[in-house]
C-alpha cells in the first residue's frame, strides 16, 4: 500500500507531501492543474528514465520519495537476493541532479532502475489510456483463473513438485552429457592412472632420494675426509690418541695424590676412548664408501621421473602429486556408478511426472469450471459500464510439456462489438476499453489476489451519468480490499471517495506552482457541485452533490 509521497522541484511542483490511506482515494482538479504531473513523478518511482528537463529550478536537485507498506507482498527473498535491507515499511527514493544524473534508493540502499522496476511492478499499477497493461500477459491471466478457481493450495503443491522435477531433469541431463563423454574421459584418466602406477610414488620418497644422490655424488670427499680423520686420530706417529696416551702415562704417577687430579685423569681417559670410537667409525665409513656411477644414474632417473610428473601436473610437492593420484582414482570409481545413477534418475523422473500429471489435470479441471462464470460476469459488468456488446472469451489449451503452472496455456480473447471476431487483447482493445475491461476483471479477483495499489487515470473517459455512477460503485466495492487512487473528472465517481484530494495551481514569485490538499466534507460538496454545473456552483448542483455523496 502506498502510504505517502513527497515531491520536490519536479515540473511545476515546488514541494509537496501527500499521505494516502487504504480504500478509494479520488483526485480531482481543473485541466492543467497538475494531476498528470503527479503521475509523472510516480513514474520516476517506477523506474522510468528522466533527465534534468523535469527540474524547474536548475540549481537544486529533484527528488521523489514514496513510502509503502509491503508486509503482504512476500518480497523478503527478493530483497535478500539483491542485498537490500528488508522492512515492512519500504522507502523508494529517486533523485535527479541538475547535471541530469539520476540515482535510485530502496531503504537507503542504492539500486539500479531494473530493481526499481521489478519492485514497482508489484507495488503500483498505473492505468492510463493506451497503456500496455498486465491484463494482456498470459502469466497474469493464469493468475486470474487460479484465483477464481481457488487453486492456491493445489498450485503450491504442484510448484514444489515442479521444482523437484526441474532439478531432477537438470541432474539427469548433466549425467547424460557426462556419460556421452565418459569413454573418452575414462580413457584419459586411465592413461594418467597408469603413469602413476608405473611411477609407484611413495610418501617422503623425494626428500630421501635427493639426500641419497647428494651422498653418492660427494663419495670421494666423504672417503678422503674420513681417511684423514682416522689418520689424525690413530694411524700415524703423531696421532692425537697416541699423544693423549702419552699424557695419561705421565699423569698416572700423580692422579692419586688429589681428587682433582684423579677427576682430570678420568676425563682425559674418556676423551681418548671417545676419539678411538670416532676413529673406528671414520675408518668404517672410509672402507664402506665407494663412488657408484650405476647407483647415481639409477637415483637420478628416479628423481627425473618424479620431477617430470610434478611439472606435468603443475605442483611442487610429492604430497600434492599423491592427492592428484587419489582424485583420479576417485573419478574413475565414480564413472563406474554413472549408469546405475542415470537409471535411478530416470525412474525418479517418471514417478514425478506421473504425480505432476495428476496435479496438472486437477488444476486444469478447476480452471475450466470457472471460465464460464468469468466470461459471463465480465460481460455483465461491461454492460453496466456501457459496453453491452462486448464479450470476453477465455481460451485454455493443453500443452505437452509441464510448465510452472501445469499443462495449460491461457489466452484472453475479446470482441468489443456485435459481430466482431474474438482476438487477443493486444490486437483489439482500445485504451478506454482496456481500462474498463481491466477494472471488471480485477474487481472480480480483488478478494483472491494480492494486487498492487491501482492508480486509475481517465477510467471515466467517454462515460457519464448512470454509467459513471455504476463505475463508481465498482471502484468502491473493489476498494474494500485494495487501495485505489483514481484521477477523475466524473462527479459520480468522485462522490464515492473515502479520501478526496484537490489539485490546483497558484502563483508564487512570478511562477506557477501546483499544490494539492485534502478536502473536508463541505469542500467536497462544493467541488463535486462545480463538476456538475460549473463555478460557482448552483444550489441545485450542491443538492445533487450531497445526494451523490449520500449525506
Amino acid at each position: 500500500m502506498l502510504k505517502n509521497i513527497e515531491i520536490q522541484n519536479y515540473a511545476i511542483i515546488d514541494k509537496l507531501s501527500i499521505g494516502f490511506t487504504d480504500g478509494l482515494t479520488i483526485i480531482t482538479g481543473e485541466t492543467g492543474a497538475g494531476k498528470s504531473i503527479l503521475l509523472g513523478a510516480l513514474e520516476l518511482i517506477r523506474g522510468k528514465r528522466a533527465d534534468s528537463k523535469v527540474l524547474y529550478n536548475q540549481d537544486i536537485k529533484c527528488y521523489v520519495e514514496a513510502t509503502f507498506d509491503v508486509k503482504v507482498y512476500d518480497l523478503k527473498s527478493y530483497f535478500e537476493d539483491e542485498g537490500i535491507d528488508y522492512h515492512d515499511e519500504m522507502i523508494i527514493r529517486r533523485e535527479i541532479a541538475p547535471n541530469g544524473k539520476s540515482r535510485a534508493f530502496v531503504n537507503d540502499s542504492p539500486v539500479t532502475l531494473d530493481v526499481l522496476q521489478v519492485l514497482a511492478e508489484q507495488l503500483v499499477d498505473i492505468h492510463q489510456q493506451f497503456d500496455t497493461l498486465d491484463i494482456q500477459k498470459p502469466v497474469f491471466q493464469m493468475q486470474i483463473l487460479d484465483a477464481l478457481a481457488d487453486n492456491k493450495a493445489l498450485l503450491a503443491e504442484y510448484s514444489t513438485m515442479y521444482k523437484s522435477y526441474r532439478q531432477s531433469l537438470h541432474n539427469y541431463n548433466e549425467l547424460i552429457i557426462r556419460n556421452q563423454n565418459a569413454n573418452q574421459e575414462i580413457e584419459f584418466l586411465n592413461f594418467q592412472m597408469q603413469e602413476f602406477h608405473q611411477a609407484n610414488l611413495k610418501e617422503g620418497e623425494l626428500e630421501q632420494l635427493e639426500s641419497i644422490l647428494q651422498k653418492l655424488t660427494a663419495s670421494e670427499d666423504i672417503k678422503k675426509n674420513h681417511a684423514l680423520l682416522g689418520q689424525v686420530l690413530e694411524d700415524n706417529e703423531y696421532a692425537v690418541n697416541n699423544q693423549i696416551q702419552s699424557i695419561l702415562n705421565q699423569y698416572t704417577g700423580i692422579k692419586d695424590l688429589d681428587s682433582t687430579y684423579s677427576s682430570l685423569y678420568d676425563r682425559i681417559f674418556s676423551v681418548r676412548e671417545e676419539l678411538k670410537d670416532i676413529a673406528k667409525e671414520a675408518m668404517r665409513i672410509y672402507e664402506s664408501t665407494d663412488y657408484d656411477e650405476e647407483m647415481i644414474q639409477s637415483v637420478s632417473q628416479r628423481l627425473n621421473t618424479i620431477n617430470r610428473m610434478l611439472k606435468k601436473h603443475n605442483v611442487n610437492t610429492l604430497d600434492l602429486l599423491l592427492e592428484i593420484s587419489a582424485d583420479i582414482q576417485s573419478k574413475l570409481e565414480g564413472y563406474s556408478d554413472l549408469t546405475s545413477h542415470i537409471q535411478e534418475l530416470q525412474s525418479q523422473i517418471t514417478d514425478i511426472e506421473s504425480k505432476l500429471g495428476i496435479l496438472a489435470e486437477q488444476l486444469s479441471n478447476r480452471r475450466k469450471k470457472v471460465i464460464t462464470d468469468l466470461e459471463n460476469n465480465v460481460h455483465s459488468m461491461l454492460v453496466v459500464l456501457s459496453m453491452e456488446h462486448a464479450f470476453i472469451k477465455v481460451s485454455l489449451d493443453a500443452v505437452s510439456n509441464f510448465t510452472p503452472t501445469g499443462k495449460d496455456e491461457v489466452s484472453f480473447l475479446f470482441s468489443p462489438n456485435k459481430g466482431s471476431a474474438f482476438l487477443p487483447l493486444k490486437d483489439t482493445v482500445s485504451g478506454g476499453e482496456m481500462s474498463r475491461l481491466t477494472l471488471c476483471i480485477k474487481s472480480l479477483v480483488a478478494g483472491a489476489l494480492t494486487l498492487p495499489t491501482l492508480i486509475l487515470d481517465e477510467i471515466d473517459a467517454g462515460i457519464s451519468g448512470d454509467v459513471a455512477q455504476k463505475m463508481g460503485g465498482v471502484l468502491a466495492d473493489m476498494a474494500q480490499s485494495h487501495q485505489i487512487i483514481c484521477i477523475t473528472h466524473s462527479p459520480q465517481i468522485a462522490a464515492k471517495a473515502q479520501t478526496h484530494y484537490w489539485v490546483h495551481k497558484y502563483y508564487k514569485e512570478h511562477r506557477t506552482v501546483t499544490a494539492i490538499r485534502q478536502l473536508s466534507t463541505d469542500e467536497r460538496i462544493i467541488e463535486i457541485a462545480k463538476m456538475l454545473s460549473g463555478n460557482p456552483p448552483t444550489e441545485t448542483a450542491k443538492a445533487n452533490a450531497r445526494e451523490l455523496i449520500g449525506i
